[in-house]
């Protein structure tokens, strides 16, 4: 596999009783090669690294954020985490911590997962405006893909969806870094920023992988220099 896992089991949250249940916590390694990063997934200890990460990068992300129309009540950080356990003992979501040089500078999150025959997940991602541009976001997508279509510990998904708004140039070249195809605009797709926005979609599919995104990213780079 391009991507290697550490599964610290004495801590793990699966549910025996759903096949479909991700074991936690994870940790994904960067291949050789590739952009040093690590994929782990949260704990209630990392509060005041995420709070201090969020915070410094409030105004960066806020063009891009998501948010509820309804306006439904917030989540402190240990509801938040919480939910995360109950997303991965039920399958349908884990949301994974990147660590670049020893710290936490972003995240990347795979939901509304999807069995039977669809196979599918949602793909989001961000890092800190200090590390932008240097390779971060795409390495994790190149990974997370890797993980959830092909390891044997993860979802075995057929198909992932990103979808990105149009301006959001930084954010379209990472999904062209690693190979993903283009489907087109959806309108009024996701609530951003106080309104619904058009984004652009595109999708990593398994018979796409090949030897594996990260490993056919890192070919590509190491062309490029």
């Amino acid at each position: 596999m391009s991507v290697f896992q550490t599964i610290r089991n004495a801590f793990s949250s699966t549910n025996p009783s759903n096949p479909n249940a991700i074991r936690v916590p994870l940790t994904l390694h960067a291949p050789a090669g590739g952009v040093p990063i690590t994929l782990r997934t949260m704990s209630l200890e990392d509060a005041a690294t995420w709070n201090d990460l969020y915070s410094q990068n409030s105004d960066w992300l806020k063009p891009w954020a998501s948010g509820d129309p309804m306006h439904g009540p917030s989540f402190t950080f240990n509801q938040w985490v919480q939910r995360q356990r109950r997303d991965e003992q039920q399958g349908t979501g884990v949301i994974f911590l990147i660590e670049y040089q020893m710290r936490v500078v972003g995240k990347i999150s795979l939901g509304a997962i999807a069995y039977g025959s669809m196979r599918t997940g949602v793909v989001g991602y961000w890092v800190a405006q200090e590390v932008a541009g240097r390779g971060i976001a795409p390495m994790a997508l190149a990974m997370l893909a890797d993980w959830a279509i092909a390891d044997p510990t993860g979802p075995k998904l057929h198909r992932l969806e990103i979808a990105i708004l149009p301006n959001n140039e930084r954010s379209l070249a990472v999904v062209r870094k690693v190979g993903a195809r283009h489907e087109g605009p959806r309108p009024g797709y996701i609530y951003v920023d106080g309104q619904w926005r058009t984004h652009e979609t595109f999708s990593l599919l398994a018979e796409d992988m090949g030897q594996g995104f990260a490993a056919r990213l890192i070919s590509r780079l190491s062309r490029l220099s």
